[in-house]
């Protein structure tokens, strides 16, 4: 229970179902903030109070679990090393495949209970894991690194309903959550400035901006500081011949640059992956289907192959600003067959 009217709903309909319930509060930070501002960040000292008082007017038990220090090993740790090495992370998944769902799940099954129900926008059934009704909330992309095992021990009350009948059954059942705004930040960037974060805990490591031909063109004070497809914040010396926009084409951590050229340099068609998860049976081979590259990206059709640790998406049509370091679902249909973390895409 975060706090949040989604795990609050979550919560009441299992009650309803005749579940015995418990109620669970994570808490991730040593030190955390008293209070959330407005949709930034989650997991404050605020939003446990606002969990305990829904577990109170359920009946159910309410209980805090410190997962702070494997939160701190396996996600605030690995998105640090991900952008050191030139990567985009992606949190909120590492968060579901090392905390909610492994540890959490762990432990609840250490202790007698059967599942974990979240209030997650996803569905299952005997087939696996499926996309929510709601298209404008539907998470079975962050949930697309979860095993089968894992999904077989998951339950996910909201994943037949849309946003605004939850936040109406949270209001008919009396919590103060119903309007309470949805957490858009990364948690442990409460503030929201993510290249202050970074800069806090890397240092300083300037370097140089370069063309693709290599063409010094200005500086940067460390290459965490940027992701492919970026535009905005470059602070290029030179402007281009053409007077068009430079975007992030790649980012070089070794050689300490980060190279820049025009919008139509970021158009890709492949997209290679390592360390393939399954949400169902493992899937050798070519075959067509359709690939997500970002938690609210659109679906697109592609040719999938997977060899052992390796994935390749062909698409059909070329996309743009594909980071290594992100994670890209792979569906047939509404059904997410697994996932795999980009290394490189290419043309």
């Amino acid at each position: 229970m975060s706090g949040g009217v989604d795990s609050a709903v979550a919560a009441a309909r299992m009650v309803a179902a005749g579940h015995q319930v418990v109620g669970v509060h994570l808490a991730l930070s040593k030190n955390p903030e008293s209070f959330r501002s407005g949709a930034r960040g989650c997991c404050s000292l605020e939003d446990s109070h606002d969990a305990r008082r829904v577990a109170d007017k359920l009946g159910i038990p309410f209980y805090v679990w410190d997962f702070s220090d494997r939160f701190r090993a396996d996600v605030v740790d690995d998105f640090l090393a991900e952008y050191q090495a030139g990567r985009t992370p992606n949190p909120c998944l590492r968060c579901n495949e090392k905390i909610k769902f492994a540890a959490v799940l762990e432990r609840g099954l250490a202790l007698g209970f059967d599942a974990v129900a979240t209030g997650h926008y996803a569905q299952l059934d005997a087939e696996g894991l499926h996309r929510a009704v709601d298209p404008a909330k539907d998470q079975s992309y962050v949930l697309g690194t979860l095993h089968a095992d894992q999904l077989q021990r998951c339950l996910f009350p909201l994943g037949d309903s849309v946003k605004t009948d939850v936040r109406a059954e949270a209001a008919a059942l009396g919590f103060g959550v119903a309007k309470k705004p949805d957490s858009h930040d990364i948690c442990f960037i409460p503030d929201g400035d993510t290249a202050g974060f970074l800069d806090r805990h890397l240092g300083a490591r300037p370097g140089e901006i370069v063309d693709a031909d290599g063409t010094p063109l200005g500086e940067h004070g460390g290459t965490h500081r940027y992701t492919v497809g970026q535009r905005k914040g470059l602070h290029l010396g030179r402007p281009a011949a053409d007077g068009r926009p430079r975007y992030v084409l790649s980012i070089e951590p070794v050689a300490n640059t980060v190279v820049v050229g025009p919008k139509e340099r970021l158009s890709v068609t492949r997209i290679e992956g390592i360390r393939p998860t399954w949400a169902g049976p493992e899937r050798e081979g070519q075959w067509r289907g359709h690939v997500q590259v970002r938690a609210h990206g659109e679906a697109m059709p592609a040719l999938v192959e997977t060899n052992g640790d390796h994935l390749v998406a062909q698409l059909d049509e070329p996309c743009t600003g594909i980071a290594p370091g992100q994670a890209i679902v792979t569906y047939d249909g509404d059904r997410v067959v697994g996932s795999a973390t980009i290394a490189r895409a290419s043309r």
